[in-house]
């Protein structure tokens, strides 16, 4: 199945993790990523850096108001989904995505802010086997399409 992938990626404060974003991005097919919030957007020297160029090409686009893409996506039939660690939140290894997929990430600190982890139909998590208890959000994006992509 040619699985149809979006991100939202809302409040990332590091230049260099918005970079990641976009080269794994382009590894992993994303058709396009929303920034959001005071997530930084290209073209910025330290994005740049870390996307080698992907941010040329990989379809973006700015709105402030997280809440409005996401409503937009759902009534494009988009399977809304949180990767976040929340008391609903379930093992990606678990996970049925759908057809058409928007994946939210978060703040590095604070996560996925509680408006859109409601508006969102799944909350899901990559198992933790070691002392820490999460992920740069970059590195947990670019695990989460993986498995995505493979399903």
């Amino acid at each position: 199945m040619k699985r149809d992938i979006v991100i939202l990626a809302h409040n990332i404060r590091s230049l260099w993790n918005v970079g990641s974003l976009f080269r794994s991005s382009d590894c992993f097919g994303v058709s396009k990523i929303f920034l959001t919030g005071y997530t930084a957007t290209p073209p910025r020297r330290e994005i740049s850096k870390t996307a080698l160029g992907a941010e040329e090409w990989i379809p973006w686009e700015y709105q402030k108001d997280p809440l409005s893409v996401l409503s937009g996506l759902k009534q494009d039939g988009y399977q809304i989904v949180a990767l976040e660690q929340t008391d609903t939140s379930i093992s990606i290894d678990t996970f049925k995505p759908s057809e058409k997929l928007c994946l939210i990430i978060g703040h590095e600190v604070t996560g996925v802010p509680l408006e859109q982890l409601e508006v969102a139909e799944a909350h899901i998590h990559i198992p933790m086997h070691g002392k820490k208890e999460s992920l740069n959000v970059s590195v947990a994006t670019g695990i989460a399409l993986h498995i995505i992509r493979e399903k």
